[in-house]
Formats: structure tokens, sequence, C-alpha cells
């Protein structure tokens, strides 16, 4: 098993390109479901989630010629409608086939996802929804089972809470639909806006996009023709380069970002002292000697992202005074806390607050990462660890950034990919 051996205390320089978004590329993936002729993907991330769900469509009868950030695409040779636990289990994500292949073929198993380990994500919104449209739905040995031998037919589609991978479900499934569709309490993530611009440039009329409300005329299961698709690019894989840049007092510049997508890590940075130049599509920040300390609440786009949070806390360790973080999206996303604070940091905890007292020093020690984010924030704090920090089970990692250590050491960190001793 792999880990990363940091020696902390170095400072950055330079330019980082930042890679196409995970979580854009995922749903984008799906999607390519919907239609029986070849789809092209650019800006793909080098990352072990991207090559699990593309394993999955080749399992389905696909074809799929990918190299690196580029894939050709092909399911008009689908001869099963099966995901299987073997894939569905190692990602969560998968579980975003269900929409595509029940509207295009009218029937579906899909494993259900199981547990996270940041918290419950359950998929009763996407159930739900789909019964509204028109399918029957059954979860046996683990499946969900789900039918439309007639297709689906339009409905209003309320969701309780905001659901991303609802969302993009049922936008997939509405895309091949019989009549109109409506989404009430629509998630407004970039991610979410690519997937409906993806389609709609495949000639489905969809309105409202970008916003809580989204309306779909489907096409009554007419297979789609996609255009080529360029993957957006990773808004927190760019949030967590900045923050890197922040905690070691450097002044670094990325290129390939969307300064809108990080409006909300921009504006809390500005908050602790950052100050930032920006370029069509690049961004320099200028960090600052003392770091004030930060109040921040997780909420969905275009609110502060949980996927930040892990980030932003360990930036919060090494600030002059208390900072008070609140995760209101997960119930079990802080358990990187415990790591930070063998490294030396003063955090603690009551509920989904967290309590960051900051410290002068942090030292270098043996972490384990828990899930992706918590993965980076470890990374980050052991840059300016004193000593050696070992942070491992970084397969984490390797599920949603890309070449997370070469482009650190590009802008002169000391970081290694070592191999654990047998």
């Amino acid at each position: 098993m792999d880990y990363l051996e940091i020696v902390g205390g170095k400072k950055l320089s330079g330019n980082v390109t930042i890679s196409g978004a995970k979580n854009a590329a995922l749903p984008i993936i799906a999607a390519t479901i919907l239609s029986d002729k070849e789809v092209t993907l650019t800006n793909l991330p080098n990352v072990v989630d991207i090559r699990t769900l593309l394993k999955l469509l080749t399992m389905l009868g696909g074809t799929v010629d990918h190299d690196k950030t580029i894939a050709k695409i092909n399911n008009g040779s689908i001869t099963s409608t099966k995901a299987v636990y073997e894939i569905v289990s190692q990602m969560r994500a998968s579980i975003l086939v269900l929409g595509p292949l029940l509207a295009r073929f009218g029937e579906c198993e899909v494993s259900l996802p199981g547990g996270c380990a940041i918290g419950q994500r359950p998929i009763d919104l996407h159930l739900q929804a789909l019964e509204e449209m028109g399918a029957h739905i059954e979860i046996k040995g683990g499946y969900v089972r789900a039918e439309a031998p007639n297709g689906l037919h339009g409905a209003k589609i309320i969701f309780d809470k905001i659901t991303v991978g609802g969302t993009e479900n049922i936008v997939m499934a509405a895309a091949l639909a019989k009549g109109t569709t409506t989404i009430i309490n629509a998630a407004k993530e970039p991610e979410v806006v690519q997937l409906c611009e993806m389609i709609r440039d495949a000639g489905v009329k969809i309105e409202g996009i970008g916003t809580d409300e989204l309306t779909i005329e489907g096409t009554d299961r007419k297979p789609l023709t996609f255009k080529t698709v360029e993957i957006i690019p990773d808004r927190i894989e760019a949030g967590t380069y900045l923050c890197a840049g922040a905690i070691t007092n450097s002044t670094i510049t990325l290129n390939k970002v969307n300064h809108k997508h990080i409006r909300a890590s921009i504006d809390k940075l500005e908050h602790m002292g950052c100050t930032f130049d920006m370029e069509d599509d690049s961004i320099t920040i200028h960090p600052t000697q003392t770091l004030t300390p930060v109040n921040l609440i997780t909420v969905e786009y275009p609110g502060f992202p949980t996927d930040m949070q892990a980030q932003f806390m360990a930036l919060a360790v090494m600030a002059k005074g208390e900072s008070l973080i609140e995760e209101r999206l997960f119930e079990n996303r802080f358990m990187h806390v415990s790591e930070l604070n063998r490294l030396g940091a003063d955090i603690w905890l009551k509920g989904s607050t967290a309590a960051v007292k900051g410290v002068e020093k942090l030292y270098g020690a043996d972490v384990m990462a828990t899930d992706l984010r918590a993965s980076s924030a470890l990374v980050l704090a052991a840059l300016i660890a004193e000593g050696t920090t070992n942070v491992r089970r970084i397969y984490h990692l390797d599920r949603g950034y890309d070449d997370l250590e070469g482009k650190l050491s590009a802008l002169g960190a000391n970081i290694v990919r070592k191999k654990e001793s047998k």
C-alpha cells in the first residue's frame, strides 16, 4: 500500500494546472448511456474513480477507448443492464447509471451503494422520483431492480432536500422520458449545470439550468447524439491548491480555473487575509503573514462546499485565534480532526461544530487518511509541520486528486510517494 512522505517547511512557488472535475466527469460518463453512438470526453482527470466508472460501462457491454484525459465511449453495444456490487461498492457514484439505464432500456439492476465513511447518503429520493415517473422498483438481494417496460413518463418531482446525485439521475432519466418533467428544489452545482448543458446540446429542451427549478422535455426513448464534452475545471482541487499557498505563506498561480465556481473559497481566504490577482482562467494567491480566524458553515452551492471543509480546518489550525467550523451536510465528516490533533492541532468537537484554536507549530507524525478530502487536509498540514509526516491510506487521495504529489513537488514541496514495507 502506498503512502506519502512529506517533509514540512518548504516554501512553494510556481504554477499548477487544475485538472478536470471528477464530480462533473462521473455523471457525464453515466449520461453517455443515453446515446447509442460514440461520445468523446476531454479533460478527464486521471483518477481512480473515473477508471472505475469506465470499467463499469465495459462490463455492461459498452466500448471505451481511454487514454488519461480523453475517452471515446460507445454504448451502442450494451448487452447488460446490471451494475454489479463489485463496482458499485468501490464508488457510490456508480448509482448514477440507474436513471439512464432505466430510461433507455426500460429495466436495470443496480447494486445498492452501501455505507459511506463521511455519513449516510441514501438514495431514497432517487427511487421515489423514478417511481413518480412510472418505474416499478423493488430492492432485493442488495440490488435496486427497476422496470418501466413502456418507458418513463414526465412528472413533477419535488425533492424534500437538495440532492446532487438525485438531480443528476432524474435529469438523465427525464431526457428519454415521454413528456415534460419538472424538478423542484434541484441542485445548482456547476457539475449539475454541465450535465444539463451536455443534454441540452444534444437536442433536449431544458429550461432553468443553474436554478433550483428544471424543466426537461423528454424524447420518448429516442437515444441522444452528444457533441464532444470538455470537462469543467475541478473547483475542489483549485480550492485545495489555494489553501496550499495560504498555509505555506507562498505565492502560487493556478491555471485553468473558473473563478465563479470557487467564489466561496476565495471569499473565506480573503477574510483570512489572503489577496488575489485574477486573469481570465487563472488566479494567483498572495498569502498573508498572519492568518485571521474564520467561521464557516457548509451548505449547498453556491455556499461554502462541504468538500472544502477539511482543507480550511487545516488552514484554521495556523490562524491567530479561534475558528468555528459547522458541518451541516454530513454527520461523519470530522474524522480528520483526531489526525490533525496528532500533528499538534488544537481542535475540539461538539456535535456538528468544530472549534479550532490556532497553534504556533505542527510536528510531523504518522497519520491515516479516512476519506478523500480528509486526506488532502492532512497533506496541507504536513506541508508546514516540523519534521516528517507519513500520510497513509492514500488510496482515498487517488480517487479524486490527479497527481497530487507530482503537482506539489513541482511547486517546491518535499513530498514523495512510497510503498509500505512488508
